[in-house]
């Protein structure tokens, strides 16, 4: 890895950290909470791609289970991996290695295009992964947390639009493109 690869890794591992200061909205019928950092994995995706996108969640996830408070609201620690947002957490380096992935197989790096993405597999991988150990840790059928999940989708639509609009706009430029984007190749 070069030095600016570990950078940029870093970097979008800090924004995640410092995504965690925004208070999570609770919820009084899931323990879930409604935070911030879906941004973050979605943007790690779009920016980094999917092999440097991947690793800055990994890092910030090992960050957090070594005792960091960089989840909102404070939390840290290995607790955080068998509670009921665990799912979610373990989906975060998939996510951002697909959404970085398929984002870099465009030619033009067009806002509905990332938008699509995002809604598509970023989002959806994060459910698909985090209501099913959701369901499991509370003990409650799968059914009921599809339902309960569905409070946090227009959030999430929201975050997903914020965070193509700033992958969209980062990708013109052509230190990120340049240094970022050009791996695909490579893969």
């Amino acid at each position: 890895m070069k030095i600016l690869d570990i950078t940029y890794v870093a970097l979008l591992a800090a924004f995640m950290g410092v995504l965690g200061f925004v208070p999570p909205i609770m919820l009084s019928f899931t323990p879930v909470p409604i935070t911030i950092q879906t941004l973050g994995v979605l943007l790690a995706g779009g920016v980094l791609g999917g092999r440097l996108g991947a690793l800055s969640m990994t890092v910030f996830l090992l960050v957090v289970a070594a005792g960091a408070p960089l989840l909102s609201g404070g939390r840290g620690g290995p607790a955080v991996f068998v509670g009921p947002s665990a799912g979610y957490l373990f989906a975060y380096p998939l996510t951002a290695f697909c959404v970085g992935y398929l984002i870099s197989r465009f030619s033009k790096f067009k806002f509905r295009n990332i938008l699509l993405i995002n809604l598509t597999v970023g989002i959806f991988l994060l459910y698909l992964i985090g209501i099913p150990v959701q369901a499991f840790i509370l003990h409650i059928p799968l059914k009921k947390a599809i339902l309960t999940s569905l409070a946090y989708v227009p959030g999430d639509i929201i975050k997903a639009i914020i965070a193509s609009f700033l992958v969209s706009r980062l990708l013109k430029s052509p230190v990120i493109r340049r240094n970022v984007h050009k791996k695909v190749e490579a893969l």
